[in-house]
């Protein structure tokens, strides 16, 4: 079969053996991927948690059919269309264990269902699970343009925040916040943004930032929560060392709880499926839940695709046919 492979030149579309399930995975005909940032890392030789490096077959999230079972796999049969996460995803077929799959609600493309999986159990477990938002509280998401803070802003907004606030460097993008959720738009590149924070929260801070900036906007976010609040770290896009205010910290006595899937077991990253069904499943299959698609590709230029998201100025997700 055909994959895209990291290999010692780079990465390429390659051919490689077709897997076979064992226990409880399952066999996906893939037919679309969603392109991620980590994604992009891992095309230039860096690993993602345990994924990545010469050999590697590429890519984490996938929409596509259920081809065979492991005889330990249950939730699922052959034929059914499902969407889901995995290492190794960019290739005519994927191994996937069966508690991280998501049925395609019906009506959904794969191009479309192509883009969730990762948004909505990132953020899901970020916003909800961890980061503990309740009907009435105020939300600010660093990074807020990404397909997942796109994703974090409508979570946030379905589980009744009051204000929701969305940061993006690049103006075209930070315009389009508001279709998303953001009822205030900021440009965390500049030094008054902590100020249009309180200005909209009364003085007091936000109850809870999603962070998938950190480093050099670290101080910044302690400043911006309220006493009491809470910060979740899901990223480094600022850089992974930065300065850090201790003090501040400690006075506003801010719960700041770090969060990644690489280090995750395979029954909590089941867990993390189970609860995305369990809370905001009908509002995926009511479209309430969705992310644009900024740019389809087919697999012979899944180079292009990885070229146009590095050059940064999608909105939304790039999607990849097989």
């Amino acid at each position: 079969m055909k994959a895209y492979v990291y290999g010692a030149g780079g990465a390429a579309i390659t051919e490689v053996d077709k897997p076979a399930p064992k226990g409880p995975q399952v066999l996906i005909r893939v037919r679309a991927c969603g392109l991620n940032r980590a994604d992009l890392g891992m095309t230039k030789g860096h690993a993602h948690g345990a994924a990545g490096g010469v050999g590697a077959v590429l890519g984490m999230e996938f929409a596509g059919e259920v081809e065979a079972l492991g005889d330990e796999a249950y939730g699922c049969k052959i034929g059914d269309r499902v969407m889901g996460s995995t290492a190794g995803a960019f290739g005519e077929y994927t191994l996937a264990d069966h508690g991280r799959l998501l049925p395609i609600p019906d009506g959904l493309s794969f191009e479309e269902a192509a883009t969730l999986p990762v948004a909505l159990t990132t953020m899901h477990n970020a916003v909800v699970a961890i980061g503990k938002l309740r009907s009435g509280q105020s939300v600010l998401v660093q990074g807020a343009s990404s397909g997942v803070g796109l994703m974090a802003m409508q979570i946030a907004k379905l589980k009744g925040a009051r204000k929701v606030i969305g940061s993006s460097t690049d103006k075209s993008r930070r315009d389009k916040l508001h279709q998303f959720g953001a009822d205030l738009a900021i440009d965390s590149s500049g030094d008054g943004w902590v100020d249009q924070v309180l200005a909209a929260t009364g003085g007091a801070g936000v109850d809870l930032v999603i962070d998938q900036v950190s480093g050099k906007v670290a101080n910044q976010n302690l400043a911006a929560t309220r006493v009491l609040g809470r910060i979740v770290n899901v990223g480094r896009l600022g850089g992974t060392h930065a300065d850090f205010n201790f003090d501040l910290h400690a006075a506003r006595r801010i719960d700041y709880v770090g969060v990644t899937f690489r280090s995750r077991s395979v029954e909590e990253v089941r867990e993390i499926f189970r609860q995305v069904r369990g809370d905001i499943w009908p509002a995926v299959e009511a479209r309430v839940l969705k992310l644009p698609i900024d740019r389809v590709f087919p697999f012979t230029e899944i180079g292009a695709a990885f070229a146009h998201m590095e050059a940064n100025r999608h909105l939304g997700k790039i999607v990849v046919t097989i």
